[in-house]
Formats: C-alpha cells, sequence, structure tokens
C-alpha cells in the first residue's frame, strides 16, 4: 500500500496531529468517549492507530473493534490483542453491528459524497453514529505550498486527497440529516476547529 509518511507509523500519526491541533488534540477524542456509556459496543471506523480507544474506551470496558484500511495500523493493534480489520469503508460491504458506530476526522476521505457510508454507519448502529470532522484544513490554505503538501500528506493508501470540509459544507451535510430525523446533536470541538455530529442509528 503506497501511503503518505505520516500513515506509516502511529507514532509519526499522533505528533502531526498533536503538531496540528496543539492543546486541543486531547478534546477530540474525549468529546467523542464522554457520549459512549461503559460497557458499550463500539466500532470504531478509519480507526487510525486506536487513540480513541487506548486514552479513554478501554477505561469504560467498551468492546471495541478498529476497522482501517491501512494494514499497519491494523497489525499494531491486533498485535496489542485489540479486535480489528483491514477494511475499506467506501466498499458497500455492511459495518459491523454496535451500539455506536465511530469516526474522527476522516469523513473527507469519502468526498465528493459522503453520504454513502455514512447511511452504512446508520443502518450498523444499534444506538448512534458519532461523526468529528475539520471545518478548518491546511489543504484550503491560500498557500499552493501549503495546501498541496495537505493534500500529499493525507493519502492513507487510497490517493492524494484533494477535498476537505469547510463549515459551510459540513453544515450543509448535517442539515439533510437533520431534515431526516436522525440528527441528536451538533457542536464545535476543538477550540472551534472541528464539529461533531450525532446521528441516530437504525437500531435506536
Amino acid at each position: 500500500m503506497n501511503t503518505s509518511v505520516i500513515y506509516r507509523s502511529a507514532w509519526l500519526y499522533e505528533a502531526f496531529l498533536v503538531l496540528r491541533y496543539r492543546g486541543e488534540y486531547e478534546e477530540r477524542s474525549r468529546a467523542v468517549a464522554e457520549l459512549i456509556p461503559d460497557g458499550s459496543s463500539v466500532v470504531d471506523l478509519c480507526c487510525g492507530p486506536g487513540t480513541l480507544y487506548f486514552r479513554h474506551l478501554r477505561h469504560k470496558k467498551a468492546s471495541y473493534t478498529g476497522l482501517d484500511i491501512n494494514s499497519s495500523f491494523v497489525k499494531r493493534l491486533s498485535s496489542r490483542g485489540i479486535a480489528t480489520s483491514t477494511w475499506d469503508a467506501s466498499s458497500d460491504k455492511p459495518l459491523p453491528r454496535a451500539d455506536y458506530l465511530v469516526m474522527q476526522g476522516s469523513l473527507y476521505h469519502f468526498l465528493p459524497d459522503p453520504y454513502p457510508v455514512i447511511d452504512r454507519m446508520i443502518a450498523a448502529a444499534k444506538q448512534k453514529v458519532i461523526l468529528t470532522e475539520p471545518i478548518t484544513n491546511l489543504a484550503n490554505s491560500k498557500n499552493p505550498f501549503v495546501s498541496w503538501l495537505a493534500r500529499k500528506l493525507a493519502n492513507p493508501g487510497t490517493g492524494d486527497q484533494p477535498h476537505r470540509f469547510n463549515e459551510s459544507s459540513f453544515e450543509k451535510l448535517v442539515e439533510l440529516y437533520k431534515m431526516s430525523g436522525r440528527l441528536l446533536g451538533y457542536y464545535a470541538i476543538a477550540g472551534g476547529r472541528e464539529r461533531l455530529c450525532v446521528l441516530r442509528g437504525v437500531g435506536a
């Protein structure tokens, strides 16, 4: 799998996010974990190095499964005894059922049409779907070198990532799920850099 350098190492991946988010990095996963009750089953789609589990959910005795297209992340988690699987979330394969389906900061990988993956998450969720997504991005920088580099660094093995959400485009997505009666919550996290969206699962 041909990935950008930050996807070749869990340490580099987290170091990049810490540098990008600084003091707000920890808040990203904490905000998600606070919505998940103790003992819940969780499927973490595009789980990366499993930060949500290691920093928060294992203390809640969650039944956790991590899914990611990056085989190096999957192998690392598996070696540490975590239920995990290499998974292409863009396929139409049904997702494993769980109380909570989570995706953190990865929905932009499915632009320009993110709705199929969200709908598969809703179909698999017994309770809720929790999405977080940045609405300020280096890929939208006016500096052409910075925006080019951001697109290159965001390749998890599926190619350069030219698309990003901004506040307006993400709110349009949220509005559609509000109209369908699925929206349970929507608010800013990580110092306003990200938005957190909670949707009602089919099983709720």
